[in-house]
């Protein structure tokens, strides 16, 4: 993970921070690795270092996010520098998303011993 991926899951995914939603890290879907997706909302949440800045890049995401979008799931991208500058805008973009198209609430979480 790059030091932005990490600090958004230490910070802002990890553990049901946010919301109550389980967001997995790197995960397959189609043929690409999500780097971090919430199931339940049908959430890809894409974090972009320098590598993602040349225009060659820039089309290949694009289509990796059309064919994404065309499955269902909603691409939301940050870069590296959002996150390590701006980490409180971060939470709340996605925060404000999620309050905005979640159709249920998050799972309870189970009780132990049943």
């Amino acid at each position: 993970m790059t030091k932005g991926e990490a600090c958004l899951w230490k910070y802002v995914l990890g553990r049901k921070q946010m919301k109550g939603y389980q967001f997995r890290r790197q995960r397959p879907v189609l043929n690409y690795i999500a780097d971090f997706m919430c199931r339940e909302l049908l959430l890809i949440i894409e974090v972009d270092g320098i590598t993602h800045d040349d225009a060659e890049a820039q089309i290949k995401d694009k289509k990796r996010t059309a064919n994404l979008e065309a499955i269902g799931f909603t691409v939301i991208r940050f870069s590296d520098w959002e996150i390590l500058n701006r980490i409180t805008d971060v939470s709340i973009m996605i925060g404000q998303w999620i309050e905005e198209h979640a159709i249920c609430p998050p799972p309870s979480p189970r009780q132990r011993g049943r």
